[in-house]
């Protein structure tokens, strides 16, 4: 597969299993017609989240109801294609996206193409490799809600030849101590690995892990062991499940015990860890082990005592490539080899920036005055900047402004809201040949407008007078238009002014 810092591994799961209940958050099954419950988990339809695309059913047989349906993007002028869900602001989430080609274009093979957590990019989607297997994908990251909605978006790029398409997307509410290490202002952690070692039976999630974080099974040549005192799942960093610390992997008295995780090379990034380990034995004042654990020959952590009441360890900025090897050596006291119970891999994700909170919101109130806007105005308006709203150009800022819209000719009906004269860095406003109706609102806030175009619409009422007193205005094109009572005498004395009324 193709890797890049940005790229979050796909994992595997089969595509005939049972879906699990519900734990809090929204889950959404992607071009269905109707609601449906499996277990306790319910799962909606799209309605309210996301308005572009196509729904289409899959004719493989026996597919559970969220696999079997999908929505696909066939627009092609799209810049991106945006699911908004709402959310609470500051609050930490895990997003999964589940892919399921199908054939559902007529192909043979699934198609590349981007994803988007608000305005950066988060990972490439190929599912090529999984489907020739007859299983399903899925991605997984944590982020904060910096608003009141989350956006996760789909976007073509060069390797992109089809529609891009989901079969479900999921939103789990997280606690807030949970991996409160990162910094999920500047980072986003995505899931490369999270197992229990020593397990061989099905991914593990809901309900025995109350986020429905899924554990894959782990095994290699180490011996497995069963334990034999439960944990407290809330004593933990994290709050790993319970059920992850009843399997193990160890070795015996004074040897090493050394492992080949994850089992696939990782792309040359920065990664938070986190380890679970609990002694397997039944409790007594002998049921304690110390070890050392190292990555790739460096000390992650000295002199570990575990005990039966189990521990965690986690390093949150550490910098790994390629392929991966953890020894857990013991000390020259302990009674008993190392253990292992658990342990995740989540690649840091640099956080793009993002337009500022006053344009986004003048911009979708621009959005909702529009009977059509374009089909991409969902999500972020100017990021990722390959991927920014159609018509609407940005600054270069961690902190975006909008800076013109350029929108001529794309048969734009509606109105004007009065909410564009809060995009105060705008220079630029081109709307002519369309089909707007109402009247210009106050522009007077729009200290930077040079160009104003909007010839050739529908729009009525007087001319603002308060055109007149922008004083960078150079072109003001309203011909065509169905305004009353002529020119303003603020415009007909401003010098420097190109205006065909």
């Amino acid at each position: 597969m193709s890797l890049s810092i940005f790229l979050l591994w796909l994992f595997s799961i089969p595509i005939y299993v049972n879906a699990l209940p519900a734990p809090r958050g929204f889950f959404i099954n992607c071009g269905a017609s109707k609601e449906t419950n499996d277990g306790s988990i319910k799962w909606l339809t799209e309605d309210g989240f996301i308005t572009v695309g196509n729904k289409t059913t899959l004719e493989t047989p026996n597919l559970v109801p969220h696999i079997s349906t999908l929505r696909f993007f066939p627009d092609e002028k799209s810049r991106k294609y945006c699911y908004v869900i709402p959310a609470i602001k500051g609050g930490k989430y895990l997003i999964r996206t589940t892919y399921y080609y199908g054939g559902f274009d007529g192909g043979n093979e699934p198609p590349v193409f981007d994803q988007i957590i608000e305005g950066s990019k988060w990972s490439t989607v190929n599912t090529s490799e999984s489907f020739s297997k007859g299983l399903t994908s899925y991605y997984e990251i944590v982020v904060a809600a910096m608003g009141k909605t989350l956006s996760i978006c789909l976007a073509r790029n060069e390797h992109t030849k089809s529609s891009p398409f989901i079969s479900a997307l999921e939103l789990e509410f997280l606690e807030d101590s949970m991996y409160n290490s990162t910094d999920f202002s500047k980072y986003a952690l995505g899931t490369i690995a999270r197992h229990r070692f020593g397990d061989v039976s099905e991914i593990m999630g809901f309900p025995d892990d109350p986020f429905n974080r899924y554990w894959e099974p782990f095994k290699d040549n180490n011996p497995q062991v069963a334990c034999h005192s439960t944990v407290t799942p809330s004593d933990f960093w994290n709050i790993p499940p319970a059920k992850a610390f009843e399997k193990a992997l160890t070795t015996s008295r004074g040897k090493t015990l050394e492992l080949q995780w994850p089992p696939t090379p990782l792309p040359t990034a920065t990664y938070y860890i986190a380890f679970y380990f609990q002694d397997n034995r039944t409790p007594s004042p002998y049921s304690w082990r110390v070890f050392s654990i190292t990555i790739n020959g460096k000390i992650f952590y000295k002199s570990l005592n575990v005990s039966t009441a189990g521990i965690t360890v986690f390093g949150s900025n550490w910098p790994l490539s390629g392929q991966t090897q953890l020894t857990l050596t013991p000390d020259d006291d302990s009674p008993v080899g190392p253990v292992i119970n658990a342990a995740e891999l989540l690649q840091l994700v640099p956080i793009g920036g993002r337009t500022i909170t006053r344009d986004v919101i003048a911009m979708e109130a621009v959005a909702r005055s529009l009977n059509n806007p374009p089909a991409d105005w969902t999500g972020d308006p100017c990021l990722p900047r390959q991927n920014s709203w159609t018509g609407v150009a940005c600054s270069q800022d961690k902190f975006a402004r909008v800076i013109s819209l350029k929108l001529d000719s794309l048969g734009l009906s509606g109105s004007l809201s009065p909410s564009i004269a809060n995009l105060t860095s705008v220079s630029s406003i081109s709307l002519g040949d369309n089909k707007l109706s109402g009247s210009i609102p106050d522009l007077s806030h729009m200290k930077q407008l040079k160009y104003l175009h909007l010839e050739n619409n529908q729009l009525s009422g007087k001319i603002p007078n308060s055109l007149g007193h922008l004083d960078n205005l150079q072109e003001l094109f309203l011909q065509n238009n169905n305004f009353e009572g002529g020119v303003p005498e603020s415009l007909k004395s401003k010098s420097g002014l190109k205006i065909q009324v």
